[in-house]
């Protein structure tokens, strides 16, 4: 069975892209726009991993991953957050994340985190 990816980013060519590639590597996507679908979302699809936008409409990916590693449930589940305003990664890790991705960002890179994180 694929391993399932949630990937949250209000960009919809980043969301294509991304969904696109993940697809492509055999991974089971699930793409959404809205922040506010995330937590139900992980609760609802229960990924293997997910991949939050940090600014993005309706929320901040840094609280998302905060409150998918607080549930006990999903406090193992791999999170990236990608952003493309990273001035300090120290405070982007401080919500818990397990990588994080500058935007522009590589394909190859994105593929090498996802694979590292759960294989």
């Amino acid at each position: 069975m694929s391993k399932r990816i949630l990937v949250l980013d209000d960009n919809k060519d980043i969301l294509d892209v991304v969904h696109e590639t993940l697809t492509y590597e055999q991974f089971d996507v699930k793409s959404i726009s809205d922040g506010n679908d995330v937590i139900p979302l992980v609760k609802e699809f229960v990924p293997d991993l997910v991949i939050l936008d940090y600014r993005v409409a309706g929320a901040n990916g840094g609280e998302l991953c905060r409150q998918i590693k607080s549930n006990p449930q999903f406090k193992n589940v791999p999170v990236i957050i990608f952003s493309a305003y990273i001035n300090n990664h120290d405070e982007l890790y401080g919500y818990g994340c397990d990588a994080i991705i500058s935007k522009p960002f590589d394909l190859t890179e994105l593929v090498e985190k996802v694979n590292n994180l759960i294989s």
